[in-house]
């Protein structure tokens, strides 16, 4: 299941430090994932501080 970046988000970076595969980044008013990219290993979920990057 591929990962989404909820409007909890609160910009903190996070989630892109612990990317393996570069697949985050910072967007308008929160960061965002690449759907092309993501392996959806969920590492980014386990490491945002926010609970904001949820299963789709």
């Amino acid at each position: 299941m591929p990962y989404e970046i909820t409007d909890d988000c609160v910009s903190c970076g996070v989630c892109a430090d612990e990317c393996p595969v570069d697949a985050i980044s910072e967007g308008d008013d929160k960061y965002v994932i690449d759907q092309d990219k993501c392996t959806d290993c969920g590492t980014c979920a386990d490491a945002c501080p926010s609970d904001a990057i949820v299963q789709k």
